[in-house]
């Protein structure tokens, strides 16, 4: 039986098994699912840089509406151009990686080659898991120094081991105020989480509103089939559950839906289209399950659960249309294998080149910077 020595690769062999990596590191990625290089998509991936006087960064260009009504009859266009108004969004590139280091060959002889099957498994969802939790931070504005249930994560001493040590965890930016919603009872309201009670949860007649608002902010949704505009809202898995159990949502999507044991809510599927919505239950959508429960004078304190006294559980649900969020995808993974102890021991690492950004723009309709492309809707669970 021959064994395999990554040692003795060639740079192409390499390569193809980097390919491989990224390849499953990108299936078992959620976010990637909604990626593509154009501005119809939800995740704008860049996967070229451009070179500025601060260094070499990865660039997406947001294009506003011409504002002007152009000239009429035959009056003189000639001199009474236009301008295109660009807004550059700037991607800030980092690396992360993982590695896994088997005990010895004494104690792994006998798994030696499903060391590296699985070590290979292991990384790519490691770095998988970390990108969706990355990517959900940044478009619900939360710092990295939050897990996704809304404890702080744990601290070093050492530098690099946090993801807060990224590059682009500085260009983590809160909701804008337009872009900020939550729920009030059967309505929804600005306001901040501190307003919220344990009742204002999520409804169908959210979802139907958060739409109408979205469209009357020139929030531009992505283009299928038929020229129609889809947007896409990810709910944690309790407020999906918040919503199966609402009258109006299940008759919505048990008669909108195909007959049978092929409708969504039998088939048990975690994505459900209502109303030109795509809603997507995902585990990574920020919520405050693991935060600390405080009191009033806790309210809206990082690492605390909400509402005015700091005791209920709410979660962020995200309503995105195009170019919510942009993402540096740059060159394949870096696969390294090295021994250890005169050879005793091996290990294997990944790494990835990548960026993430909310892009904001300056609103004609509000008149104010906003996000782009992602309303913040949080309601309590």
């Amino acid at each position: 039986m021959a064994l395999t020595n990554f040692g003795t690769l060639t740079g192409d062999q390499l390569q193809a098994w980097s390919r491989e990596f990224w390849k499953v590191a990108r299936n078992n990625s959620f976010i990637n699912q909604f990626a593509g290089t154009g501005s119809n998509a939800m995740v704008q991936r860049v996967t070229e840089l451009t070179k500025n006087n601060k260094g070499t960064k990865a660039n997406i260009t947001l294009l506003a509406d011409m504002a002007g009504d152009g000239i009429t009859g035959d009056n003189t266009l000639e001199g009474n151009e236009e301008a295109l108004r660009a807004f550059d969004i700037s991607i800030e590139l980092d690396q992360l990686r993982f590695a896994n280091r088997m005990a010895g060959r004494l104690t792994d002889q006998k798994t030696v080659v499903n060391f590296r099957e699985q070590s290979r498994d292991a990384l790519a969802y490691a770095i998988a898991d970390r990108c969706d939790q990355l990517a959900f931070l940044t478009l619900s504005g939360v710092a990295y120094t939050h897990k996704t249930n809304g404890a702080l994560r744990a601290t070093s001493s050492s530098a690099g081991h946090e993801l807060v040590d990224l590059e682009f965890a500085s260009d983590v930016s809160a909701p804008t105020n337009k872009r900020h919603l939550r729920a009030d009872g059967t309505n929804i309201v600005t306001g901040d989480t501190t307003a919220l009670v344990a009742g204002d949860t999520m409804q169908y007649r959210h979802i139907v509103e958060l739409k109408a608002y979205a469209k009357d902010n020139y929030i531009r949704g992505i283009r299928a089939a038929g020229n129609d505009e889809v947007f896409h809202m990810f709910v944690t898995p309790q407020q999906m559950a918040d919503l199966k159990l609402d009258s109006d949502f299940l008759a919505n999507v048990r008669n909108a839906g195909v007959r049978g044991n092929q409708n969504g809510l039998f088939s048990g599927t975690s994505s459900l289209m209502v109303d030109g919505v795509m809603i997507h239950e995902f585990r990574h959508v920020f919520n405050t399950s693991g935060a600390t429960t405080g009191a009033s004078g806790n309210a809206g304190a990082a690492g605390y659960k909400w509402g005015a006294a700091a005791n209920v559980v709410g979660a962020r649900a995200l309503f995105c249309g195009a170019q919510a969020l942009a993402m540096a995808d740059i060159g394949l993974a870096e696969v390294v294998e090295d021994t250890f102890d005169y050879g005793n021991q091996s290990g294997i690492s990944i790494g990835k080149i990548f960026g993430l950004r909310k892009p904001k723009y300056n609103s004609d309709v509000s008149g104010s910077v906003q996000d782009f492309g992602v309303i913040a809707f949080d309601t309590a669970q």
